[in-house]
């Protein structure tokens, strides 16, 4: 998008991404459109999308990591992660249903979850991030592109919420385990279809929680107490389908579980 791009350009464009979200409907890619944004201009309109759904009454809870491994960068074309928020409208009881009809083509992906205790931005050090941790948890994310067969480029995903959809979080465990390599197996109906280490998340998932703090900060943003942050994803994502029990079983945290609902 050039420079005569306006504010209300981009709440058009938002409006376009909140809809099809909104409605699980898909749509062509922002940049198929003829909606040639620039990443800074993607992330408003991700910030507007969020204010709608804040104004139909969900509630921001945490945030969500993107292109977490290196390999993922590489294939992207970018040198640094995406970042999306996350309501409690997205939220998937641990051992829940999840309601198929709410989503287009979702895929889920095995996760590390931070509860933080106290708030976090700008540039902080590894310790200053880990020391900020109430707890962590197993999760698992339901990623669902807006645009037809999952095909985006980096600013069409930033702008449609990095895909993020929804999410599950296990139960929470004090933050004293090393999670630099701990073995994670994802299972659909008790059969392991993604084996992977939280090493893949940036060589260890406490690196990706100092990167959330970074972030946040340069969009002069605060992770908050109380704030849950997806460290990324473990392994490749899976695709769903109606009336699969999801479960990932991680080594030392426990699980994170949910059934899909039929069609």
């Amino acid at each position: 998008m050039n420079t005569k791009t306006t504010q209300a350009d981009l709440e058009s464009i938002a409006a376009i991404v909140d809809s099809a979200a909104h409605n699980a409907e898909a749509i062509q890619q922002l940049s198929l459109q003829g909606h040639t944004l620039s990443l800074a201009e993607a992330y408003q309109v991700q910030r507007l999308s969020l204010s709608r759904r804040i104004q139909r009454g969900e509630r921001q809870v945490g945030i969500k990591m993107g292109f977490t491994s290196r390999a993922k960068m590489v294939q992207m074309g970018v040198d640094d992660m995406i970042w999306g928020p996350l309501t409690d409208v997205m939220a998937i009881e641990d051992g829940g249903e999840m309601d198929w009809s709410r989503f287009i083509h979702p895929r889920v992906e095995p996760e590390i979850a931070f509860l933080l205790k106290r708030p976090l931005s700008g540039n902080v050090s590894l310790a200053e991030a880990m020391s900020a941790i109430e707890a962590v948890a197993p999760a698992l994310e339901v990623i669902d592109s807006r645009y037809q067969n999952f095909k985006f480029s980096l600013e069409d995903v930033v702008a449609d919420n990095c895909s993020s959809s929804g999410f599950t979080v296990g139960a929470w465990q004090k933050a004293t385990v090393d999670l630099s390599n701990l073995g994670m197996v994802m299972e659909f109906d008790g059969n392991p279809v993604q084996i992977g280490s939280s090493a893949a998340i940036l060589g260890n998932p406490y690196r990706s929680l100092a990167a959330a703090a970074r972030v946040a900060g340069e969009a002069e943003l605060e992770l908050e107490a109380g704030c849950i942050v997806l460290a990324g994803a473990s392994t490749a994502a899976e695709a769903l389908k109606p009336g699969v029990h999801v479960k990932l079983n991680a080594e030392q945290l426990g699980c994170a579980e949910f059934k899909v609902s039929r069609a």
